[in-house]
């Protein structure tokens, strides 16, 4: 089968139609045709207001979390009991499983795109990876966080963050002693968190690590502070002096000059395209932010900006946003842990390996890469294998039962593509006569896989 590259632009077609296609892509995993339809009888911004707010709404396609109990994910048995560092093993990679199985499940079966696609953001945002803390439980815990008050304000959310034992357990809270205070979690707070590098000194990170002195975060998911281990001295950080504890450098790293811009852009650059904190394009995400560091007002500005819709063709879909949109388009459920078949979770977690991004499991605290680092020849080939197989399980009748001349066609709407290149169209059209080949060359692409 004949691979379609994909450069990291496509020339970009225009109207309601391409910029609702675009708004479903970036704000969710993509719109079914019957979806895109409504939109555009109901509208851009009218569009984009009933997706904001389908948290608001009940869900039906919200999957209940899998049971998980954290004491089953305390410390593993002694090196001398191989039998029962085996059972613990089994059982930590099904739990795992499991988590992933039902998030992936989720994203592709909720009726709030939006909202998962925020979680997926924070996920990235807040980077934390279960191959460290090694417990399913305190990931769906953080999970729950994202999810919760992801739409909050950014002082909360961090707050929560800071307290919650999955991210204290991946950035050594339990190293960080009154005598000799780790500066990991306060160095990434500043640098990936809240401000960017160049807003912060050296000084201010380790007198944040004291700050942070004695956090801890148990296995049963609980947080305490170590009184004992607590530098109670006067610290000062970014200027402002006192007996500053964990919870004053959070709201004043939240509250400097540096931190909504540096926030909105994180924002702007995974749902609309690159940009650095002085970028213009961000003067609506920052008005709606404001004094009180508003995310979900920041999120509604974006999808509305007259800009966003302007930068169609910017950005490469990562490989969770590809995987649950053709997973969503070719209306395919993911089934429970165990079960076969080409949406199987274990099926799925080995596809998002090969493609780059399991959930739960982002290679550094920085997070995933993005662009280009997508479209490699390896990640191709597992691109590939997976569109095939995917294919062969759904049900493609929209564009069999149509004449071949119309079939090209009748893929684009398939997948809410609004328009081929005349190159794209080609490659199509060879293949017409065979409607699998034809759905699994369009889920290769350059106009489904850039946004």
């Amino acid at each position: 089968m004949v691979v379609m590259a994909a450069a990291v632009t496509t020339d970009s077609p225009t109207g309601v139609r391409a910029e609702l296609a675009l708004l479903y892509r970036r704000a969710g995993f993509g719109a079914r045709p019957d979806e895109l339809d409504a939109a555009e009888r109901a509208g851009y911004e009218a569009a984009a207001r009933g997706l904001l707010d389908a948290h608001d709404r009940p869900d039906p396609g919200a999957v209940p979390p899998p049971a998980l109990d954290a004491k089953a994910d305390r410390r593993p048995p002694a090196a001398s009991d191989r039998a029962a560092r085996a059972a613990y093993a089994r059982g930590l990679r099904e739990r795992t499983e499991a988590l992933i199985g039902w998030w992936l499940g989720r994203m592709v079966s909720t009726a709030d795109p939006v909202t998962e696609k925020l979680t997926l953001f924070w996920h990235g945002h807040f980077a934390t990876s279960i191959q460290k803390v090694r417990s399913p439980a305190l990931m769906l815990a953080q999970n729950e966080i994202f999810r919760r008050s992801g739409r909050g304000p950014f002082d909360a959310l961090t707050l929560a963050v800071a307290r919650d034992p999955a991210m204290l357990i991946w950035l050594d809270a339990g190293r960080n002693v009154r005598e000799h205070p780790n500066e990991n979690f306060a160095r990434e707070l500043m640098e990936l968190f809240t401000l960017g590098i160049g807003n912060y000194e050296e000084r201010d990170v380790r007198e944040a690590a004291r700050a942070f002195t004695g956090w801890r975060a148990g296995r049963t998911g609980r947080f305490t502070v170590a009184a004992a281990q607590h530098d109670s001295g006067t610290k000062t950080i970014l200027g402002h002096t006192g007996d500053l504890g964990g919870e004053d450098v959070v709201s004043l790293l939240a509250h400097d000059p540096a931190s909504p811009r540096w926030v909105c852009s994180r924002l702007w650059s995974r749902y609309a395209a690159p940009v650095a904190p002085a970028d213009q394009a961000l003067t609506p995400l920052l008005t709606a932010y404001g004094p009180g560091l508003d995310t979900g007002a920041a999120l509604r500005a974006m999808l509305l900006a007259p800009g966003f819709r302007a930068t169609a063709g910017r950005l490469v879909a990562p490989p969770i946003d590809y995987v649950v949109g053709v997973l969503r388009a070719l209306r395919i459920t993911v089934p429970a842990p165990g079960a076969g078949g080409a949406a199987a979770p274990a099926r799925l977690a080995t596809v998002l390996r090969g493609l780059g991004q399991v959930p739960f499991a982002p290679p550094s605290v920085g997070g995933w890469p993005a662009g280009g680092a997508w479209l490699t020849t390896a990640a191709s080939l597992v691109r590939t294998r997976f569109a095939a197989a995917v294919v062969d399980a759904a049900d493609i009748s929209a564009v069999a039962d149509v004449p071949a001349a119309e079939r090209v066609d009748a893929v684009a709407r398939l997948l809410s593509v609004p328009a081929w290149s005349a190159r794209t169209r080609s490659a199509l059209s060879a293949a017409a006569a065979d409607p699998p080949r034809l759905v699994t060359l369009a889920l290769l692409a350059p106009e489904y896989l850039v946004t």
